[in-house]
C-alpha cells in the first residue's frame, strides 16, 4: 500500500507542474521513477510513455475544438517519427535487450535528453521574445491563413520529417522530448504561426508518437500497467487542480526550478548511468555451485 501511496503522489507531483507550467509531463515522470521510486529504467520509461499519451489525449481534444491544430504539420512530423517510433524499438528489441549495456544506454540518452530538456525550458522566454519580433514584423495574414500555413508545412516538409525522425529515436529511448524539443523545433521552422497553433499541432503529434512508443514499449513488456494506474489517478486530477491556479502560481518561477532540476537529474544520470550486473554464464554458474556442493 505504501507503493501505491508513493506512485500516487508522484503523479499529483507531476500532474500539478504540468497544469501549471505546460511542460514537465514525461521529462519529470521517468526520473522520478527512477531516481526516487527505484524502478528499473526500461519500465519506467515504457510506463512514463503511455502515461503521456493517456494524459496528452485530453489536451489534444480540447485544442481540436478549439481548431488550434496545423494537420499537415502533425502529419509530415508523423511520417518521421512513426516509423523512426519502431525502428528504433526493432534495433532495442534485437540488439540491446538482452545487453548488460542496455540500462546504461536507456539512462545516458535520458540524461542528454533530460540536459537539453532543462536548458530549453530555462531559455524558452527569450527564444520566444526572439521569435515574437519576426512574429511582429512579419504580422500579416499569413499567421491566419490556413492556406498559406498549409503551404509552408508542404514546402518545409523535408526539414518536419527530418525533425520527426530525430523526435521518434529519442522519445522511444527516454520517454523524453515530445513536448519541449516539438515546441522548440516548430518555432524555429514556422516563426510566424501563433504560438497556440504550434501548442496545438505538437500536443496532438505527441499523443500519436507515445502512443506508438508507448505500445511498442508494451510488446517487449516494458510497461507496469498497475503502476500506470496510480500515476493516472494522481496527476488527472493534479492537472485539473494546477490549470485553475496556474493564474495565481508564480509559473516563472516554477519553470526555473524545473529546468534546473532537470537538467542536474540529466548531468547525474549521463555521469551516473543505471548499470546492469553481468549475466552468469551457464559454465560459471555450474562451478559455483560445484563448489558450494563440495563445501557441504
Amino acid at each position: 500500500m505504501l507503493g501505491s501511496i508513493e506512485f500516487i503522489l508522484a503523479g499529483v507531483l507531476v500532474g500539478f507542474c504540468v497544469g501549471v507550467t505546460g511542460v514537465g509531463g514525461g521529462s519529470l515522470m521517468t526520473p522520478i521513477l527512477i531516481t526516487l521510486l527505484r524502478v528499473e529504467p526500461h519500465i519506467a520509461i515504457g510506463t512514463d510513455l503511455l502515461y503521456a499519451a493517456i494524459s496528452k489525449f485530453c489536451g489534444s481534444l480540447v485544442h481540436a475544438k478549439k481548431m488550434n491544430i496545423v494537420w499537415p504539420i502533425v502529419l509530415w512530423l508523423a511520417v518521421g517519427s512513426i516509423p523512426a517510433s519502431f525502428a528504433t524499438h526493432w534495433v532495442l528489441e534485437h540488439y540491446l535487450s538482452q545487453s548488460t549495456h542496455y540500462k546504461a544506454t536507456l539512462t545516458m540518452v535520458l540524461g542528454f535528453m533530460l540536459t537539453l530538456t532543462g536548458i530549453s525550458i530555462l531559455m524558452r522566454t527569450h527564444i520566444e521574445r526572439f521569435f515574437n519580433k519576426h512574429r511582429k514584423q512579419e504580422l500579416s495574414d499569413l499567421s491566419l491563413d490556413m492556406d498559406k500555413v498549409k503551404q509552408q508545412a508542404k514546402d518545409k516538409r523535408v526539414l518536419i520529417i527530418i525533425m520527426g525522425i530525430v523526435l521518434g529515436v529519442f522519445v522511444t529511448l527516454s520517454s523524453v522530448g515530445a513536448g519541449a524539443f516539438g515546441i522548440m523545433a516548430l518555432i524555429l521552422m514556422f516563426p510566424n504561426l501563433p504560438m497556440i497553433r504550434i501548442i496545438g499541432s505538437d500536443v496532438v503529434h505527441a499523443v500519436m508518437l507515445t502512443l506508438v512508443a508507448g505500445l511498442g514499449h508494451m510488446s517487449a513488456g516494458n510497461v507496469d500497467f498497475v503502476l500506470l494506474g496510480w500515476l493516472l489517478l494522481g496527476s488527472i486530477p493534479a492537472i485539473i487542480v494546477g490549470t485553475l491556479l496556474s493564474s495565481r502560481m508564480p509559473e516563472k518561477l516554477i519553470r526555473k526550478i524545473l529546468g534546473v532540476t532537470l537538467f542536474c537529474l540529466g548531468v547525474n544520470f549521463i555521469v551516473n548511468p543505471v548499470k546492469s550486473k553481468p549475466a552468469q554464464s551457464v559454465e560459471s554458474a555450474m562451478m559455483i555451485q560445484a563448489e558450494k556442493s563440495q563445501s557441504v
